[in-house]
């Protein structure tokens, strides 16, 4: 009766708290203390696995907790599997025993049930052979079913509580990200807020863009082996699946992977971002763990990355109004308000990344002479046709302008000055062979490159140079692409 009362007030002091950890700590002690074991451990059950984990113990070598068993194997394993207790007096005699402790000779397993259902195991270990007795162990498994029950209580509690943490993370994100509509600013704020509300390891925001996914933000711990704007193929796995499927892809093993681009990463979920049915994107999540996402946790995540993909949406369109006020009514390219925008971010972006850029200004030979001689309606068609064709020959990733009158900027990205150099070629002699309606006689331009950095480190110097190079064509007979002179560089003093 003593034992059995101690027994109740064992119970008593389990079902005091709901704190997980706690709980643990407890069944752990009052095992060890009351029945003066060497070491116990408790096992807890992945369910979509099937396998056995330690969740925590005391007493065991350094490493073994780190142990993953299938049902079936080892005692603990046995005892799961079976539904019963295992218990073997002698462990140097069973072919089944996993050493966790070298100084133990006798080793009972008992099985956490609730409702007839594995939640766990109880691992009692002692350093001496046949240590525990019938009634032993008959006490040890009426404690194992009141831990269940505190386990499970505890288990709910917490699940519990991640709901109502995950919830106000989800509300969180939804409050700040619809605050945002510059895009640039929402992914990185998006990345920041889940990174920090769900605690992965890293998490990257993937926008598709011209065909591929382009890692348009990213934060956490890890290291990226790619820069901000690096672009992926959604001709390759796992992209392309789950860009066709739009289901959510957790990868549970990234060891030896082609596509892991963050150094460190052993798991990772890939979500896709989807509004009105389209597919904008995809919201990754990285952990240096593997196995770390659970199908458990998707419904929080997928519910944050439509939060995400209705603000992407919604910043799209406003980027789209701003782009209205930059376009050229005329030619329908971009005015000189964009080009003066966008050459300070490619600017920055080349002096971060050091791919250099490069800026070209041309302009139409003879324009005042074209408009003078066949009237302004013609002349306004022969700009039309120019920038069409500038548009078609240039990158994606490239941006043409009309700068102003008969004149055009064009900024190349990632480009050195020899590269320019032959897409200015390129777009000359397009220009020259091109057989314009209504015009007699051939259309030509002149053409001036500078690049990033040899012939300057700002906007000013930049177009200076490129007008400069303008200007040496149009001396040198027109029909030309000139290079700016290299920019004067100051001599060291002695």
């Amino acid at each position: 009766m003593a034992k059995i009362a101690v027994l109740f007030d064992a119970g008593q002091a389990l079902l005091s708290t709901f704190d997980l950890d706690e709980v643990l700590q407890r069944i752990l002690s009052i095992a060890r203390d009351y029945f003066h074991l060497q070491n116990v451990a408790i096992l807890s059950l992945d369910q979509e696995e099937q396998q056995l984990f330690v969740r925590s113990q005391i007493g065991w070598d350094e490493g073994a907790d780190l142990l993953r068993l299938d049902l079936g194997k080892g005692l603990t394993g046995m005892a799961a599997l079976k539904k019963h207790p295992v218990y073997v007096p002698d462990v140097s005699q069973d072919p089944n025993y996993f050493c966790s402790t070298k100084t133990t000779r006798s080793e009972l397993a008992i099985p956490l049930m609730v409702r007839d259902q594995v939640v766990g195991v109880l691992d009692c270990q002692s350093d001496q052979a046949d240590y525990f007795d019938h009634d032993t162990i008959e006490l040890l498994t009426l404690f194992s079913t009141q831990a269940s029950m505190a386990l499970q209580n505890a288990r709910l509690y917490s699940l519990e509580q991640q709901r109502a943490r995950q919830l106000e993370a989800i509300n969180d994100i939804a409050q700040q990200s619809t605050a945002v509509l510059d895009l640039e600013q929402l992914a990185s704020r998006v990345c920041c807020l889940i990174q920090q509300a769900f605690h992965v390891s890293h998490v990257s925001l993937l926008l598709r863009e011209e065909g591929d996914l382009v890692l348009r933000a990213h934060h956490g711990t890890l290291t990226p082996q790619i820069p901000e704007g690096g672009r992926f193929s959604t001709s390759r796995e796992p992209w392309a699946q789950l860009l066709v499927t739009g289901t959510t892809l957790i990868e549970k093993e990234l060891f030896g992977s082609e596509c892991r681009y963050l150094l460190g990463s052993a798991s990772r979920m890939c979500i896709p971002l989807v509004s009105f049915g389209q597919t904008l994107g995809v919201l990754v999540l990285d952990s240096t763990k593997p196995n770390a996402f659970r199908e458990t946790e998707l419904r929080a995540l997928e519910s944050v990355a439509d939060i995400c993909a209705t603000s992407i949406q919604n910043a799209h369109y406003v980027e789209r109004v701003k782009q209205l006020a930059y376009l050229d009514g005329l030619t329908g390219i971009f005015n000189r308000r964009f080009f003066e925008l966008r050459i300070m971010e490619e600017i920055e972006r080349a002096r971060r990344y050091g791919n250099g850029m490069a800026v070209i200004m041309a302009d139409i030979d003879h324009f005042k002479l074209l408009n003078d001689e066949f009237g302004h309606l013609l002349g306004d068609e022969v700009l039309r046709q120019v920038s069409s064709l500038f548009h078609q020959q240039l990158r994606k990733i490239d941006i043409v302008c009309r700068y102003g009158g008969e004149e055009f900027g064009i900024l190349l990205t990632q480009t050195s000055v020899q590269h320019a150099m032959s897409i200015g070629e390129k777009l000359r002699k397009m220009v020259e062979s091109w057989q314009f309606p209504g015009v007699p006689r051939t259309v030509t331009i002149s053409a001036g490159v500078a690049a990033y950095p040899e012939h300057g480190t700002t906007r000013d110097e930049l177009v200076r140079a490129a007008d400069n190079g303008l200007y040496f064509a149009k001396q040198d007979g027109r029909n030309k692409v000139a290079a700016a002179p290299l920019a004067r560089r100051a001599s060291p003093t002695a």
